[in-house]
């Protein structure tokens, strides 16, 4: 078959939605192991929104919200893709207040299509999906399942989707992530290579890996020609040296 019609220019934004960190974190639900540091966490939010910047971003950010301890986390809130924005429905009912507050930022900031998840049963998070360019990997866990991966294909038909089982983790996301066009980033963890094989087995279309030492290197950003990734981690770094336009960025959370 001809899939060619699925390839679309990969890495391309003008837009960012951030949400800044309140203090209220340190009691979130999205999975941050260890304790907190708020101020270190603000000061990296700071840095980030200025790399975003710099890749010529118009970034967005919201105020934080002291009764929404996850509202930094505003990859789970939606999944925006093709000129249309699916909004999620996460597990944990009380973010429903951050669901909204980024329904009314899009369609406000973006006016793009909104697309709200009919199936009263389906939930899905944004840090469960993974988008290639290509097609869409959904981890199925307590957080997304099966019916709010059916709500992603009926948003985006244009794109194949692949529910991916996950071991342990909540979020795909914490495993894996897009380091170029193509291009997946993992670490070398039972439960990381064990989504490996299910995506070399199941995906529509073929990717190169690049495996890291560290678990927690795993998350970064493939913007407009350059990467973003945490600078502490020296050993995956230089597992990901062979990629140009490298952008080297502290993160916490």
């Amino acid at each position: 078959a001809d899939l060619s019609r699925f390839k679309m220019a990969f890495g391309r934004y003008t837009h960012a939605i951030v949400c800044r960190v309140p203090n209220s974190i340190k009691q979130c639900s999205s999975g941050v192991i260890g304790d907190i540091n708020v101020q270190l966490a603000r000061k990296e939010h700071e840095e980030f929104c200025k790399a975003l910047r710099s890749l010529d971003l118009d970034v967005i950010e919201l105020p934080a919200d002291e009764s929404t301890p996850d509202c930094a986390f505003v990859d789970d809130t939606a999944i925006i893709c093709n000129g249309a924005a699916l909004i999620c429905r996460p597990a944990n009912g009380q973010r429903q207040k951050e669901v909204d507050t980024i329904r009314a930022t899009i369609k406000k900031e973006l006016e793009i299509r909104v697309i709200d998840i009919r199936d009263p049963k389906g939930i899905i998070e944004g840090g469960n999906v993974l988008f290639t360019g290509r097609e869409f990997f959904v981890g199925i866990s307590a957080r997304t399942n099966e019916a709010g991966a059916r709500a992603l294909a009926a948003a985006f038909p244009e794109f194949p989707v692949t529910p991916i089982k996950l071991p342990k983790r909540s979020h795909l996301k914490s495993l894996l992530s897009m380091a170029g066009p193509d291009i997946i980033c993992l670490s070398e963890s039972p439960e990381a290579l064990a989504v490996k094989k299910q995506i070399e087995r199941e995906a529509t279309f073929q990717y190169q890996t690049v495996t890291v030492p560290d678990e927690n290197a795993t998350g970064c950003l493939y913007i407009n020609g350059r990467l973003l990734h945490r600078q502490e981690f020296p050993e995956s770094n230089q597992a990901r040296s062979s990629f140009d336009h490298c952008f080297h960025l502290l993160t916490q959370c």
